[in-house]
């Protein structure tokens, strides 16, 4: 069998497994919609979570992403692993023992104002469609390669199986569709890394294959990073290991942009929603801990996966005859998302850091994605690591879609717009939310604004300066007021939001010299936090205190873990 029947075959069954899930997960109330009943166990809750919070920024971009900036690419590294432990110390328990559906239903009651319920809702909805158009891009990118089917229509069939089970199984069939995709994207990425560490270097375990030497090649005998080292040195590129070098980012463009992701992460209503769906604040804790092991298991071999795909896509094409180039080159040259320009006329596949000399551009997006084939792993590898793919992408995105019907159904129509609103009809609202989600979840995969990654880490900046702040506060400082949330709120997330559009679509051509700081739209969001963290504390100083219902409510939020959950 080759690459694409292996590919059917996998994925066809993956999704079948989804969908199966879906039907016997089907719910028939609010509650098992938004929150999955709470009772979900906190393992199968850590894997679910894994998979929510583990994108196809993670699965598909990351790598490509470290690959390409190297040293200076562990922002992404630092910063969600970073931001996944601030969630699970800071917000997480203390969000469950709170109990009720929603983000923004916690903001309302907290902040004792539907305006601040409101203009939650619109940061999570502004928040989540940001973010899943990185997710249908790579579901697009997967279909596009190992189907060999337009990008556009990958997007559509991906759009169909979200919607099935989103739409259908609500928060349950999510949570279980969740836990069968982690299975798949951690098996799909630990094995060809395992693969090609052993190919490499002699071990199988790629973070220790990651400090050994290369066992063949023309850098046979050197370690795998001076290797790296040398080939960016002889092709004209900043070093791979180096940081603050001409080619690279700045120490405070890197400080900005890690701290960003990591409080964003922190501030992500798709993953805070998921400590919900548990039975109690202890539950909350013990499915952050598992979480944190199974996110462990890919965020400490991403390194690695990196410095192999780099090694081997140059030493495989650099300076070889474009007629001899191998079967993966032509088939990724099919969906244009690796292109050959001869400049030159010779023939011969140019790769540089010269920009006026490169003959080479490779959509950063690939890297993972083309290792195994890079690296000549058997057909079955590579149809693997699409369906691991497919399933980081699906299952966060289905994670986000949900947000986004909650807050509409939940937190809009049931709670300001329809009161009275029976349960049969919210759920059928709910419904319609989701459906209309994923319909403009598609379009954004169609017409994405950026590589997954890059589009993601807006959505984190976007996040860090919106929900983290009030949601810090609203749970550690009683004295906070709606007056000081709500002109926080508006404040971060208005001033990030203005600062991406202007320079990645106004003004992308801008330098680091015309950035704010030099920091980039990337990490625009820690600039946004801090004024929403100015703004909401110095309004609530001139502003009335809270009710003293409200502050004994923060109280409640606060006793320890063995008390009775709120809700």
């Amino acid at each position: 069998m080759n690459i694409q029947d292996w590919t059917y075959l996998l994925v066809g069954i993956t999704f079948t497994i989804y969908i199966g899930i879906a039907i016997w997960s089907r719910v028939q109330s609010t509650s098992g919609f938004y929150v999955a009943g709470r009772g979900v166990p906190p393992l199968a809750n850590g894997m679910a979570t894994a998979a929510d919070w583990m994108s196809a920024a993670s699965f598909i971009s990351m790598a490509g992403l470290v690959s390409f900036m190297g040293y200076t690419g562990t922002i992404y590294l630092m910063g969600w692993t970073g931001g996944y432990v601030l969630l699970a110390l800071l917000l997480a328990p203390y969000l469950r023992k709170y109990g009720r559906y929603t983000i923004p239903e916690f903001v309302g009651d907290r902040y004792y104002s539907q305006t601040a319920r409101v203009i939650a809702v619109f940061c999570a909805i502004f928040v989540s469609f940001t973010y899943v158009a990185g997710q249908m891009r790579g579901v697009g990118v997967v279909f596009s390669r190992f189907l060999e089917v337009d990008v556009n229509i990958g997007v559509v069939i991906g759009v169909v199986i979200v919607f099935f089970y989103a739409v259908m199984g609500g928060m349950r069939g999510i949570t279980y569709t969740q836990v069968a995709q982690f299975c798949v994207l951690i098996v799909a990425y630990l094995v060809p890394a395992a693969a090609i560490s052993w190919q490499m270097t002699g071990w199988a375990i790629p973070q220790i294959g990651f400090g050994s030497t290369l066992l063949e090649g023309q850098h046979a005998g050197m370690a795998l990073l001076e290797a790296l080292d040398a080939i960016h040195r002889d092709l004209g590129l900043p070093e791979y290991t180096g940081a603050w070098v001409d080619g690279k980012k700045s120490m405070i463009d890197v400080l900005a942009i890690t701290m960003a992701l990591m409080i964003g992460t922190a501030g992500l209503p798709h993953v805070l929603i998921r400590f919900y769906t548990v039975p109690n604040s202890r539950a909350a804790r013990w499915s952050a801990m598992w979480a944190l092991i199974f996110i462990g298991l890919l965020y400490t071999t991403a390194p690695a996966v990196s410095a192999f795909a780099r090694v081997n896509m140059i030493e495989t094409l650099n300076e070889k005859p474009y007629v001899e180039a191998p079967q993966w080159f032509k088939s990724w040259e099919a969906t244009g998302l690796i292109v050959f320009k001869d400049l030159n006329g010779d023939g011969v596949i140019q790769y540089s850091g010269d920009a006026q000399k490169n003959e080479l551009m490779v959509d950063r997006d690939i890297m993972v994605l083309a290792n195994p084939e890079i690296a000549k792993l058997p057909a079955w590898v590579v149809a693997l690591v699409a369906a691991g793919g497919l399933a980081a992408a699906l299952s966060t995105a289905a994670g986000l879609l949900l947000v986004i019907s909650a807050s509409v159904s939940h937190d809009l129509f049931k709670s300001v717009l329809w009161k009275n609103m029976s349960q049969k009809d919210e759920l059928r609202m709910a419904r319609i939310a989701a459906a209309f989600a994923v319909v403009v979840a598609g379009l954004l995969g169609i017409y994405p604004p950026g590589f997954v990654a890059q589009v993601v880490a807006f959505a984190f900046g976007l996040a860090a300066a919106s929900f983290f702040p009030i949601l810090l506060l609203g749970i550690f400082d009683k004295r906070t007021t709606k007056e000081g949330a709500i002109t926080g709120m508006l404040l971060g997330i208005g001033f990030t939001a203005a600062y991406i559009i202007w320079f990645r679509f106004l003004d992308p051509t801008a330098t680091a010299e015309q950035w704010l700081f030099g920091i980039s739209p990337e990490g625009i969001g820690t600039i946004g936090m801090i004024l929403n963290f100015i703004a909401t504390i110095t309004v609530s100083h001139f502003t009335p205190e809270p009710p003293i219902e409200v502050q004994n409510m923060v109280d409640d939020i606060r006793l320890p873990s063995g008390s009775r959950d709120i809700g």
